[in-house]
């Protein structure tokens, strides 16, 4: 059955960073992924004479902020990146590409965001009671994306 005959399974992806060295392959995964939207912003328009409605005007495209989370790893490249930001105050802005694979891990779907950069870098409640994963969760900026559909 072709590809495009189902709907893709949404679990099995990959997330990119320009800025990692690939040293740290477990850098690269993460347990979900959000904030991939876009919205087109309007401005309304009064016609003179004409009171049953306002035409709305489309004028430009609004992104979301990328959210990202995973297991903590200790000192990882993306997180040295974080740190940059956030406590030196230097902005690095990297691309990041999201990956949707297929069964035999090939890329079905490529989200490209470009000009990313770390607005929050938050850690999970450390909790004695629980029996969890310490999880991070990154939110990350970026000016737009362009989606690739695999053949």
């Amino acid at each position: 059955m072709p590809q495009n005959e189902y709907p893709l399974p949404g679990f099995h992806f990959l997330v990119e960073f320009g800025i990692s060295q690939g040293q740290n392959t477990y850098d690269n995964y993460f347990q979900s992924v959000s904030g991939l939207t876009v919205e087109i912003n309007t401005e309304s328009i009064k016609e003179g004479g004409e009171n049953r409605f306002e035409h709305q005007i489309p004028v430009r495209t609004k992104y979301g902020t990328l959210v990202l989370k995973r297991g903590v790893l200790k000192e990882t490249d993306i997180i040295k990146w974080c740190r940059k930001a956030i406590e030196d105050y230097v902005f690095e802005p990297t691309t990041v590409t999201i990956k949707l694979l297929g069964s035999e891990h090939k890329s079905l779907i490529t989200w490209n965001l470009t000009h990313v950069w770390p607005k929050k870098w938050d850690i999970a409640d450390l909790d004695a009671s629980k029996n969890e994963i310490l999880v991070e969760t990154l939110e990350l900026n970026y000016n737009f994306f362009t989606v690739n559909y695999e053949s």
